[in-house]
């Protein structure tokens, strides 16, 4: 069995969640203090590993360390041995891939055109550990000029690589809208305020009013969840909606955000009911940069990864690397495979994660 395959499978026994990544970062750590690089600890669950050769300029590599909460359905014999918590979203496979090329680093040091950072990060899937670490200003004291991630991605071809220039991720936030009314007993229905119907109200007008914003570019607002009332014959008191929104430009997003909060106070002025609208800060959307996705594609000539049609809606926090250097994310397809975050989310990882770290070491000795 290839390395990168026996530590994806290491990995993929022991996922742990947000920050908390002890069992995780102590086999990252194990994998790369026999590599002479640099081990730092910038944030509480991360790591970051230096390879200094001798370079004005360094690339950077991303993995995302953390797990999500979820009961493995796989069958697998090297399934979560963490009851509750899985690698469904195949952040295995990241880390390994990124060990992986560490000792590829590590042992062409002196052909390497830049020196090489990897960024082993905590909490993608919850509080954006990827935020965090570039607070640090790790990025700036290793002179990075280039950063690099990819994302294991169901539905395209086993083991190739896609990506695309300009908007490949969306940007997120989670939306709640918490409506305050009056309860009273239906007999009495006149005298309270129906937190139900304001929510009904709010919902039906939210979507009509993204429906009516131009059709370029993509955006998506859906709520998932409503929580209204306590009993059957009672006028609802409260009623609590979450839902996210993405987009891909800033000024949609905030276009949204406005639109979302003006219908807030055009609801509450109507109805008596309070209503309260927030929206979490959410990720930037991962945005390739031109120029560098330019120079992959001309560097790698025919091993240059795929074209992707369209953007996705889905969010990653490796957009806040982007913001502090040229950045390009990519997908590495898995094929006919469940879902990400599904219960038995699997692959087969002896024939994708070997030309994954093929495409990744032609990345760390580009010009």
């Amino acid at each position: 069995m290839l390395p990168v395959v026996a530590r994806r499978r290491a990995l993929h026994q022991i996922p742990e969640l947000d920050d908390r990544l002890p069992k995780t970062r102590a086999y990252v750590r194990s994998v790369l203090e026999p590599l002479g690089c640099e081990i730092t600890a910038p944030i509480p669950g991360g790591l970051c590993a230096f390879f200094d050769a001798g370079r004005p300029e360094t690339a950077a590599f991303r993995a995302d360390m953390d797990a999500l909460p979820v009961t493995e359905a796989t069958g697998l014999p090297y399934a979560s041995r963490h009851p509750g918590r899985m690698h469904a979203c195949g952040h295995d496979g990241h880390t390994a891939l990124a060990l992986a090329l560490a000792e590829y680093a590590a042992a062409h040091l002196r052909d390497l055109p830049r020196n090489v950072l990897f960024l082993f990060q905590p909490a993608e899937e919850t509080t954006g550990g990827a935020r965090r670490l570039c607070e640090t200003g790790v990025l700036e004291q290793r002179h990075v000029t280039r950063v690099f991630g990819l994302h294991l991605w169901p539905g395209l071809p086993a083991g190739r690589v896609f990506t695309r220039p300009g908007p490949l991720m969306a940007r997120s936030s989670e939306v709640t809208v918490t409506i305050t009314g009056k309860s009273v007993h239906l007999s009495r229905a006149a005298e309270g305020r129906d937190a139900l119907a304001a929510g009904t109200e709010y919902l039906r007008r939210a979507y009509a009013m993204l429906e009516a914003l131009p059709p370029d570019p993509p955006r998506v607002l859906r709520f998932g969840k409503m929580v209204s009332g306590t009993v059957r014959n009672a006028v609802s008191g409260e009623t609590v909606l979450e839902g996210s929104l993405r987009t891909y430009r800033e000024e949609t997003h905030a276009l949204c955000r406005e639109n979302l909060e003006a219908l807030g106070r055009e609801i509450e002025a109507e109805t008596g009911c309070g209503v309260a609208v927030h929206l979490s800060q959410g990720y930037p959307a991962v945005w390739n940069h031109q120029g560098l996705y330019e120079t992959v594609r001309a560097q790698l000539g025919t091993e240059a990864p795929g074209l992707l049609e369209a953007p996705v809606l889905a969010a990653e926090d490796f957009s806040f690397y982007q913001r502090r250097a040229p950045g390009v994310f990519f997908f590495l397809g898995t094929g006919d495979t469940p879902e990400l975050h599904a219960p038995d989310f699997a692959f087969d990882d002896e024939a994708v994660l070997p030309m994954g770290l093929e495409f990744l070491k032609k990345l760390a000795m580009m010009e």
